[in-house]
């Protein structure tokens, strides 16, 4: 069994560890990650968006994820109830960035933008780079979803490494997650689209 913080910590943005050297690759010159544009759960860059919560290791917090119409606008949503028994505490809903699970350059970017709409809640985005080798580091960076629709901008410079001293390199991403995750809560996030920025 995990403990406390090494179970939470699992909630960055996907579990499969990797170990491998990435290989070199061209930078993405397309921001669009998803603009909803697919069947669901297909994203638009050709990956499917994922849904997870700690039950997965034991814990008792439930979640769901859906392609709907919120406030006017198509959104993925990602509605749960957070709890922090059995040593549980997150649910999120995580992207690979690239249909072989390759890792991805994204050094053109300076970040990311998510059109969210939510419950007055903070939530994360959760990074996993081909860097880390344990399932339970990240990068990660936190955002409130208002009660409207609003976009909001994630510069990689102000991602915080979790549980690891390697320093995010962006031309390695491989996943991203939205996550809510640290306190017993009821989730409610939906997303009407999500890009890299300038």
């Amino acid at each position: 069994m995990y403990d406390r913080p090494d179970f939470l910590a699992l909630a960055g943005a996907g579990y499969i560890a990797c170990s491998c050297a990435p290989a070199d690759t061209m930078p993405i010159t397309s921001p669009i990650i998803d603009d909803l544009s697919r069947e669901p759960p297909l994203a638009t860059i050709g990956t499917s968006w994922r849904m997870f919560t700690d039950r997965v290791m034991g814990g008792v917090s439930d979640g769901t994820m859906s392609r709907e119409l919120v406030a006017g606008r198509q959104a993925i949503r990602m509605r749960g109830d957070v709890s922090l028994a059995n040593n549980g505490g997150f649910v999120q809903m995580s992207l690979d960035l690239d249909p072989d699970g390759k890792a991805v350059d994204f050094s053109l970017w300076q970040g990311i933008e998510l059109d969210v709409y939510g419950n007055g809640e903070s939530y994360a985005l959760h990074l996993r780079t081909a860097d880390l080798s344990r399932p339970w580091q990240s990068y990660r960076q936190s955002f409130k979803a208002e009660p409207e629709w609003r976009t909001v901008g994630l510069l990689f410079k102000n991602f915080v490494p979790h549980r690891t001293h390697v320093s995010l390199d962006v031309r390695h991403l491989k996943r991203i997650g939205i996550v809510a995750i640290g306190r017993p809560f009821v989730a409610d996030v939906s997303v009407g689209g999500i890009r890299f920025m300038k």
